[in-house]
């Protein structure tokens, strides 16, 4: 058997017990069980949202279990196959097996992603934050291009944007910004971009053309749907409105009609300016806060918290995930896991399921890795 494919062999063997750790084997296929059992009972859909979780946790543990067993068969079936085409002295069936592994290769990174978009929220739509770092118009311009970039992912992808609040720069771009992204698995693609983003380029606002390092921060948390109930004690908050800024016409810069809620006990605090109704804002606010709650109670059943914790640090130097260099190279890497891009442009355009894919991968693997900073 040749090297190559003794090499993609155990990476696929190392794929395949990644899988079976994240889905926790035993306790999975104990789980599966049960459910089987209580599908089967009399008073099973008396409660029927409670029955539909319980099929909806079924049916994930169902594809999980069945992912894994049908890429253990179809590896060791290709294996038979390669060591009966040898030992026959027949290539075609040695290359037609080979060329199965190869693909099965891929079919293992999918089901690898796949298994890290299972969690309790990540089919749900997602909220994401951007908040300029210390260095004003060009943080704020670099937090401006950040939010153009996550639009323009979001529509590549099919998904929806709505801009819910946007503070604007003295001179350009943006303070702060939040949208809501609506669509499939919104909330577990974009979980892993959360954390410090740092830019290198020669500044367009800089008359000696020097070069210049900014530093934005994005915080993604997911939408609480009505199944999921977070109880907030309303004397545990601060409301304060204000005048909302930014287009709208003459009604949106001559009421308060934005609106601002803090959560004491936690320091959470979101606001909405999107509508023109101080209810409408009010009400969008509420469940902003609901899901920044749900956020911050997933991050606490989670050991691997790596993304929210790099937020909640200043938004500056040592504390990026990612860094874009413009000048006088281009490249942008990502510091937990490695991969790079040679194409700026077209990262900053949308292009980052390569980014996403490559955290996701790394959650399930649980290893860091140790990435220098681009200078």
């Amino acid at each position: 058997m040749r090297a190559e494919i003794e090499t993609i062999i155990d990476e696929i063997k190392q794929g395949i017990t990644l899988l079976r750790r994240h889905l926790d084997w035993d306790r999975a296929q104990r789980r599966l069980l049960e459910l089987n059992a209580l599908s089967e009972t009399q008073n099973f859909w008396d409660d029927p949202q409670k029955a539909q979780k319980l099929m909806r946790e079924r049916q994930g543990l169902e594809d999980g279990i069945g992912a894994v067993e049908t890429s253990e068969r179809e590896l060791q079936d290709n294996i038979e196959l390669i060591e009966m085409g040898e030992a026959e002295g027949d290539p075609s069936i040695v290359a037609e097996a080979e060329a199965a592994i190869f693909a099965l290769k891929g079919e293992i990174r999918k089901r690898q992603v796949n298994s890290m978009l299972s969690g309790e929220a990540d089919g749900n739509d997602s909220y994401l934050e951007v908040h300029a770092g210390a260095g004003g118009t060009e943080s704020q311009d670099w937090a401006n291009i950040l939010l153009r970039m996550y639009t323009r992912w979001a529509e590549k992808s099919g998904r929806k944007v709505e801009l819910l609040e946007v503070h604007d720069g003295e001179e350009a771009g943006i303070k702060s910004a939040t949208i809501l992204v609506k669509g499939e698995q919104s909330y577990g693609w974009l979980k892993t971009e959360s954390g410090v983003h740092r830019l290198v380029r020669i500044s367009p606002f800089d008359s000696a053309a020097r070069r210049h390092t900014s530093f934005a921060s994005i915080w993604v948390y997911p939408v609480v749907d009505d199944s999921i109930d977070i109880e907030i004690n309303e004397s545990d908050c601060r409301i304060d409105t204000y005048r909302a800024q930014g287009a709208g016409g003459q009604h949106i810069n001559t009421t308060d009609s934005a609106v601002r809620i803090t959560h004491m006990p936690s320091g959470i605090v979101v606001q909405c300016q999107n509508e023109r109704s101080q209810h409408k804002n009010r009400a969008a606010a509420w469940d902003m806060l609901r899901s920044r709650l749900y956020e911050a109670e997933l991050e606490r059943r989670e050991a691997a918290a790596m993304a929210t914790e790099s937020t909640k640090k200043d938004i500056g130097w040592g504390h990026q995930i990612r860094s874009y260099v413009m000048q006088p190279y281009q490249l942008v890497k990502d510091l937990r896991t490695g991969v790079e891009s040679t194409s700026p442009q077209d990262v900053l355009n949308g292009d980052l399921n390569d980014f996403m894919e490559a955290a996701l991968a790394q959650r399930l693997g649980g290893n860091d890795v140790d990435v220098q900073d681009l200078d």
